[in-house]
């Protein structure tokens, strides 16, 4: 079984070395009828931009990204440059420098990668999915009986800060920072999976659904490690399977398929102010202009905020959402499994949670206010203050860097919730609900507690576990996202996740000091 783990890790790591490899590799030609339909397409009246690329690009042949990128972005950058001078504002493109290289790489594509997709596709997605099944699938028989699998993980490179998981680090940060700021080297990954963005949509693949379609592999292939991990905690099994339904469903094949049918692009699960742009301009207008449908899914989008997310909290707690529903809490649960350990208990980190996620809810309620008032006045300022600039200054610092390069590519150092735990708008809005107004908790036997500190150790949210079930005190944190991972790893079964009244769910548990306490009293009290 150790040789087909091994086997397994070599095949995975040439699909991902090929995958890597890609973006900087392919060639591109583009001729002039194909530039043609581009001008006409993005409607670009730059007579300089439209001669810069006629002289530059159109018939010339282009050996990878590296050296077409610099070409179509420096025709934009002066073209721009000379119309702001001149004061031909409406010849200027605002399609930035990197997007209309991902368009021009996008459209010209040739040779090797762009005419074998299928054949591609096999030797990055499907090397990789094969080797990593055949690292996961052993572990049935290696992991032995069905119980607590955490052995060893502080003294693995990969789970330990070690140098597998600065690698991986490395690699996540930069994937996402292809992703969000140079699209154009992302132009050769979509092509890999053009005929499954064809088969759903009816259009080519872009970068965004490149990420939607690898976010769901991910946490498919992921998820057998899950099953196979906790197979004795059924609560895992179950929810792991609500997590894949809802990102493989809802958040990637019905917004696909509604495209299709010429409907505006949704997810029905993502609620505001996660969905921080559903209140932007240009999103209403398009919601407006869709006719019925797009009546209900704004009628929907406000009805989810505002009921359906408070009183699902208020009868399940926060972990509805957050364990069971929510894309950026699934791929945490399964990818990021294996570096939940590193979630730091300090008090310091906690304060520093509580300042950053309530400081970025009221940036988004801030910004969606002005955005609102903007859009009903049709005033492009508040208080001289640009609407746009705000909504950018958060697309940028909240939605990309934070949620996407942080969020997600720090798994391997600081732990698997990062963005759930400091950064996401809606889990604090979940949280208020759960701490003052729900009947979830998490239920201790203090009798039964051995100290162990699994439950701390495993906790992504950075809570202290041990210290509630020593003193038998129920559970009730804003953060907490009823993973029930601590449960899960508990040799004694003091922790249960539990639905009850609200009297009584918040029970602190005095230090007793002294022999001249009257223990009548205090029970009589409880």
């Amino acid at each position: 079984m150790k040789a087909i783990k091994n086997l397994g890790l070599i095949i995975f790591l040439i699909g991902l070395a090929i995958f890597t490899a890609i973006p900087v590799l392919g060639t591109f030609r583009l001729d002039q009828g194909t530039f043609d339909e581009i001008v006409k397409e993005k409607n670009i009246k730059s007579d300089g931009f439209i001669q810069s690329i006629n002289e530059n690009v159109v018939g010339k042949d282009f050996k990878g990204m590296l050296s077409l990128s610099p070409v179509v972005s420096s025709a934009i950058d002066a073209a721009n440059s000379q119309h702001r001078k001149n004061k031909e504002y409406n010849k200027v493109i605002y399609t930035s420098g990197h997007d209309m290289a991902a368009l021009v790489g996008k459209k010209s594509g040739t040779g090797f990668i762009a005419q074998n997709k299928g054949l591609m596709w096999f030797f990055t997605f499907g090397l990789g999915i094969i080797g990593a099944l055949m690292f996961i699938l052993p572990n049935v028989i290696l992991l032995g009986k069905k119980g607590i699998k955490n052995n060893g993980i502080y003294h693995e490179s990969a789970t330990n800060r070690g140098w597998i998981a600065w690698m991986v680090f490395i690699f996540l940060v930069s994937f996402y920072l292809v992703l969000y700021f140079r699209p154009e080297f992302a132009v050769n990954w979509t092509f890999l999976v053009d005929p499954i963005s064809e088969s759903l949509s009816g259009n080519p693949a872009g970068h965004w659904f490149v990420y939607g379609f690898m976010y769901c592999v991910v946490m498919t292939v992921m998820a057998v490690r899950m099953y196979i991990k906790y197979r004795h905690n059924m609560y895992q099994v179950v929810r792991t399977t609500s997590v894949l339904f809802f990102q493989i469903v809802f958040a990637f094949l019905i917004p696909e398929i509604m495209v299709r049918l010429q409907m505006p692009y949704y997810d029905f699960k993502n609620a505001f102010p996660l969905d921080y742009d559903f209140f932007f301009q240009w999103n209403l207008k398009e919601l407006l202009n869709s006719g019925g449908i797009g009546l209900f899914i704004l009628v929907w989008g406000i009805v989810l905020t505002l009921v359906i997310v408070p009183v699902m909290v208020y009868f399940f707690g926060k972990r509805w959402y957050c364990s069971w529903v929510c894309g950026c809490g699934g791929l945490a649960e399964t990818l990021g499994d294996p570096y939940r350990q590193h979630s730091s208990k300090s008090l310091f980190s906690w304060k520093v949670e509580r300042w950053l996620i309530h400081g970025v809810l009221l940036f988004a309620i801030v910004m969606t206010g002005m955005t609102l008032y903007s859009f009903f006045t049709e005033s492009s300022t508040i208080f001289g203050i640009k609407t746009q600039s705000v909504q950018n200054t958060y697309s940028l610092l909240i939605g990309a860097i934070f949620a996407g390069v942080i969020g997600t590519g720090f798994y391997p150092i600081f732990g698997n919730r990062v963005w759930c735990r400091f950064g996401c708008p809606l889990a604090a809005y979940l949280g208020f609900v759960q701490r003052f107004k729900s009947r979830f908790r998490i239920t201790t036997n203090g009798g039964q507690c051995i100290s162990c500190g699994n439950c701390s150790t495993y906790c992504e949210q950075g809570i202290d576990v041990r210290a509630y079930a020593q003193k038998g005190e129920n559970i009730v944190r804003s953060s907490c996202v009823g993973c029930g991972i601590c449960s899960a790893v508990c040799p004694r079964g003091v922790l249960k996740l539990e639905n009850g009244p609200e009297e009584g769910r918040i029970n602190p548990t005095e230090v007793l000091l002294g022999n001249d306490v009257d223990l009548m009293e205090l029970v009589n009290k409880k």
